[in-house]
């Protein structure tokens, strides 16, 4: 067998590309970040009865901050253990998402750019 490589044109510039791409991947990371630390808020103002979840607007907005952060919060809420009635899973996964998601796409980035990968 060969060994396939991909092949672009002499015309288009890989790096460039590359870099859209993860600045792009950075930026949808920092705006999860920012929904999930609003999902926090929103339990805490919800849970405190500072808003009033029969209202439509605090009902939809809480709904879709849920379903926002819910598929990567239950597997996270799964694994660590109860702690009575305070969850840290938003916490473990901000913790996760910035020392663990960020550095290592850096790492990728710049294997990616130098050309080790």
């Amino acid at each position: 067998m060969t060994d396939t490589k991909f092949c672009f044109p002499s015309s288009m510039k890989v790096g460039p590309l590359i870099t859209i791409i993860f600045n792009l991947l950075a930026e949808l990371i920092q705006l999860y970040y920012y929904v999930v630390m609003l999902a926090c808020l929103f339990s805490f103002l919800l849970g405190f009865g500072i808003l009033d979840p029969r209202n439509q607007i605090v009902w939809n907005i809480s709904n879709f901050l849920f379903r926002m952060t819910e598929p990567v919060l239950r597997p996270i809420r799964n694994i660590l253990p109860n702690i009575g009635n305070i969850d840290l899973s938003p916490l473990v996964l901000l913790l996760l998402l910035q020392y663990v998601v960020m550095p290592v796409m850096g790492k990728i980035y710049g294997m990616l750019m130098v050309g080790i990968a």
